[in-house]
């Protein structure tokens, strides 16, 4: 039998929990669907389907961990009383576990980018070239595995001291220090020359470009932006103390986890404008990350400053700290899904999911390199494993949460753990069973199927 921690204070569970949230995809994805679906008009939507849409599918991971006090797939043969609801866990700790796979390579190149801006790479740089630094170096047969391995590396250390120890201290040390660095970039941006358009773009809303598509656009982003799905915010609950308020921690990760995407935008936008460049111009992801930005930062604070260097470093650092508390996360929710289901100890069951990813990871790694010629449907490894996870597991995996918090689960269960047995209120309970019941899965549903393409017919 293991002897289960629990987290050591309720803060330390909401910035866990908030790290688990707060990654790449604040920074790298939602500043730039912003600005291409009507700015503020896109956030105000954003935000009305983070409380239809995240939260009851949070507050319900939650509430399955924390009453379980047991791994994502022992929750679930738990609650499922071992009948086929029981797969749904295993589905959640498999997601989580394949998406660390790909996820700490993409945390590899946030050490590299930090390491060029800190020793000043990117002065005196033509802007066609930094495409062909970044694909030099994803290319390259050694250097994006041996930054794989130092990222893991670090990963594997948090996790193997435990929670109090490990995930728990490492997230109030980073969560703070994260958004330190936010709001030092924040000042830094806002105050450029012609930052005030950036401001403008995220802050006055243009319904003119709201149409359905940006409501998928925003369904998509506050589902995949929450970490649901994949198995790590029901791991943290089931080390939450049972005085832990379920629907008011998950309000507070949300507005943690939105809060630093908007600010990522203050960040990303002022600069942009700053160089008179158009956010359409500068791509999305990698492209945007690796490629657009190291130029937008360098022409917007002096090509080779001092300046321009100490802010390159922070937000690839910064970048650094979202990847590494997000894959804490699913590193956790793998480990403990080993070492409880096997009986084997943490730091074994830690080893095990380290050498795993290392393996799959190291593969995708070279899949822009060495390994480039291996492809299926005409996409390398590093993409299947992004877009099979993208587009297939995580919206089955948070659409049959949802049908099993709102169906399958007992609603007195439901009510009492939300209440924390009757000592809170929670005069939302109805509209959380229907928003599961009804709203939820068909949201989700229709978010997959447009991950598939099948709407692109009628247009």
């Amino acid at each position: 039998m293991h002897t289960r921690e629990n987290f050591g204070s309720k803060l330390g569970a909401i910035l866990a929990a908030a790290g688990s949230a707060v990654g790449l995809g604040n920074v790298w994805r939602f500043p730039i669907i912003t600005g291409q679906n009507g700015g503020a008009a896109f956030i105000i939507i954003y935000i009305a389907c983070i409380l239809l849409l995240g939260l009851p599918i949070m507050i319900s991971e939650f509430l399955i961990g924390r009453h379980t006090h047991s791994n994502t797939a022992g929750a679930y043969r738990i609650l499922s009383n071992g009948n086929a609801w029981k797969w749904v866990g295993r589905l959640g700790v498999f997601t989580g576990w394949f998406i660390l796979c790909y996820y700490a390579v993409v945390g590899g190149w946030t050490i590299h980018y930090t390491y060029l801006s800190a020793v000043n790479a990117f002065k005196d740089v033509e802007a066609s070239e930094y495409g062909n630094i970044f694909e030099g170096f994803v290319s390259n047969p050694y250097l994006p595995v041996l930054w794989l391995f130092l990222f893991m590396g670090i990963s594997h250390v948090v996790i193997t001291r435990g929670v109090q120890s490990g995930i728990e201290k490492f997230s109030k040390i980073m969560m703070p220090t994260l958004f330190i660095i936010v709001i030092l970039l924040v000042v830094c941006s806002v105050m450029l020359p012609g930052a005030e358009k950036g401001i403008k773009f995220i802050l006055v809303p243009d319904f003119s470009k709201v149409t359905s598509g940006v409501v998928l656009q925003a369904m998509g982003q506050a589902f995949f932006s929450l970490s649901l799905g994949m198995g790590c915010l029901c791991t943290y609950a089931s080390y939450f103390e049972k005085s832990t308020p379920l629907a008011k921690t998950a309000l507070n990760v949300s507005v943690i986890d939105t809060l630093i995407a908007i600010m990522a935008g203050f960040i990303i936008f002022p600069s942009i404008f700053n160089i008179g460049m158009n956010p359409d111009e500068v791509g999305m992801g990698a492209s945007l990350t690796f490629i657009s930005l190291p130029n937008v930062f360098q022409k917007a604070f002096g090509d080779g400053s001092l300046v321009a260097c100490i802010f390159s470093v922070m937000f690839y650092f910064l970048l650094f700290v979202a990847a590494l508390t997000s894959s804490i996360s699913l590193h956790e929710v793998a480990t403990a899904y080993v070492s409880e289901e096997f009986n084997v100890t943490r730091r074994v069951g830690a080893s095990i999911v380290t050498i795993v990813v290392l393996v799959l990871g190291t593969l995708c790694a070279l899949s822009f390199g060495p390994l480039s010629g291996v492809t299926l449907f005409d996409k390398n490894i590093f993409t299947l494993f992004d877009e099979f996870s993208g587009t297939f597991l995580l919206p089955i995996s948070g659409m049959l949460i949802a049908i099993f918090a709102g169906w399958a689960l007992d609603r007195q269960l439901y009510r009492d753990e939300i209440s924390n047995h009757g000592e809170l209120k929670a005069p939302y309970f109805k509209l959380l069973i229907i928003s599961l019941r009804y709203v939820t899965p068909v949201a989700v549903g229709i978010v997959f199927l447009d991950n598939l393409g099948v709407f692109d017919y009628f247009k």
